[in-house]
């Protein structure tokens, strides 16, 4: 078949339509075809459309390939979300799954085209962080997650932009430059997973790879508009999800708190490539195997459901909080249990703390000894009753090994305390960041960076709160779009679950984009 980009995109849009609107309905022993989104447009197909559209033979895997080439090689220059770009293996990997669905094969992702995170080995593709020092350095293997992704018969057509050294809630690095968020692309789609959000959003592709230490997931689905999912705690192999030149060793040194997950623009698309990725490593295999208990309920009305808007270290944006009150109020009148508050909730301002002394004490590994120095001159001048989070990032390099063990303990207890709860609750809606996507700012030490929240400046790093509620317990947690800003910008909800129960956070997600609406394309890059 041979056509220009144009014809092509007009036929792929019309067999969309063709297909949702002759396709069986549920009543008659078969699944009805999902509705396209908005548009019909192919761009902004999701997986199981695209599937049914592939196993029909309606359209080849190399079509999906050359249109998803032909969209990034347009769009990109204005958004820069794909910075790796493996076209022509993409091109011979679509070929193969041609072949394969002729031969009548199928698999969940076989033929569909997909990005993943920089920051994950692409065997013979370059893993940089962002950092000079990786900048000629190409991984020998894929890592775990991108090989299951591939054996499902995803074609990987490139790797998608970070922040510097995966560190910030903005993805620009000095290899790469920046990425803009297709919403306004003055802002930032958020880190530091923002490639991957921005090339979701965009309409690239329609399911990405991320990782997820202080909601490098959630914020780009949040600020992006799209769907993402943290896992539980080492649900997903980090194997191969390491800095440039390090050995690919599956030693996760955030002891659990680092995860792996998918991004996608449905919850269905969310819950098929977890699917696909979780379980445990090769060398696990032998000894323990995956099961997920299934979700705790199928209807909205059953679920019971804990609503907060507020955090006490940090004030959330009044639309932000406009927006989860006007969900809680809606699920209220489907019949679920809605509460505003629980006695059983952990002390949210020290788990902040915790978080936050974990994660500096653990990127502070391997730095120079002038780099402790320095530190140990900022905390002599530090008031010893000072419980800041500033004042915890500033200690948090020079932790003993004795204090490294007792926050340790209290990330257990804390565990322990989320698993009560869970017995009077299935999910937990809050934020997943305290503002919608802001303006650009890459001054180098980001605590002289500040954030406006309603006209009042707060220190940029303290945004880091909301991530704080799911990775020190290792909970599930599952970002949706619930809507937007006065001025156009996506408003995302996270859901978190109990531990293990993934399932139940995905299930509530899907729920509710079924009930009130899930992604919309950005005005203006997608058309």
């Amino acid at each position: 078949m041979t056509m220009d980009r144009r014809s092509f995109l007009g036929v792929a849009a019309s067999t969309i339509v063709t297909l949702a609107e002759t396709a069986p309905s549920p009543a008659s022993g078969q699944a009805a075809l999902p509705p396209s989104p908005s548009g019909r447009d192919l761009a902004y197909a999701n997986v199981s459309q695209l599937r049914a559209l592939l196993d029909a033979r309606k359209i080849s895997a190399t079509e999906l390939v050359e249109h998803a080439i032909g969209r990034i090689e347009v769009l990109d220059p204005r958004v820069n979300a794909v910075v790796v770009r493996d076209f022509e293996r993409a091109r011979a990997a679509a070929r193969d799954a041609d072949a394969a669905l002729t031969r009548g094969e199928r698999r969940p992702l076989l033929g569909i085209p997909m990005t993943v995170k920089e920051s994950f080995n692409v065997g013979g593709l370059p893993t940089t962080w962002g950092l000079p020092t990786g900048r000629d350095w190409r991984a020998a293997e894929d890592a775990v997650a991108v090989t299951r992704l591939k054996a499902a018969g995803a074609v990987i057509l490139g790797k998608t932009n970070i922040a510097l050294s995966i560190a910030d809630w903005q993805s620009s690095n000095p290899i790469y430059g920046t990425t803009n968020n297709p919403w306004d692309l003055k802002r930032s789609p958020g880190g530091s997973s923002g490639g991957s959000a921005a090339a979701l959003a965009a309409g690239y592709v329609p399911l990405e790879l991320g990782s997820d230490l202080s909601a490098s997931l959630r914020v780009p689905a949040h600020l992006c508009g799209v769907f993402a999912h943290k896992p539980t705690f080492n649900l997903v192999p980090q194997r191969g999800h390491a800095p440039p030149r390090s050995p690919a060793l599956g030693t996760d040194l955030t002891n659990g708190m680092g995860v792996c997950g998918p991004m996608a623009r449905t919850a269905a698309d969310l819950s098929l490539a977890l699917d696909v990725i979780a379980g445990p490593d090769d060398y696990e295999a032998a000894a323990y195997r995956l099961q997920l208990p299934p979700p705790r309920h199928d209807m909205l009305k059953e679920f019971r459901v804990l609503v907060l808007d507020s955090h006490p270290l940090l004030p959330v944006a009044q639309e932000i909080r406009d927006t989860i009150d006007q969900l809680a109020n809606r699920l209220a009148a489907t019949g679920a249990t809605v509460a505003r508050s629980s006695s059983l909730l952990p002390d949210l301002a020290e788990s902040a703390r915790l978080h936050t002394r974990l994660v500096r004490n653990f990127t502070a590994f391997g730095r120079p000894p002038e780099f402790f120095k320095e530190i140990q001159e900022k905390v002599a001048a530090l008031k010893p009753d000072d419980d800041s989070l500033k004042a915890w990032r500033t200690r948090a390099p020079l932790l003993s090994h004795h204090e490294v063990m007792a926050a340790e303990i209290a990330r257990a207890r804390l565990r322990q305390q989320w698993t009560g709860l869970f017995r009077e609750f299935d999910v937990v809606l809050c934020p997943p960041f305290a503002v919608t996507a802001f303006a650009h700012d890459h001054r180098p030490d980001q605590e002289d960076r500040t954030i406006d929240i309603d006209g009042a400046h707060h220190p940029y790093l303290s945004l880091i709160v909301w991530a704080t509620l799911a990775t020190p317990p290792g909970l599930p947690a599952t970002v949706i779009p619930a809507g937007q800003s006065k001025t156009g910008l996506p408003i995302g909800v996270q859901i978190i679950g109990p531990l293990y129960e993934d399932r139940t956070t995905l299930a509530f997600a899907r729920l509710l984009e079924r009930e009130y609406g899930g992604f919309t394309r950005p005005p203006d890059i997608a058309r």
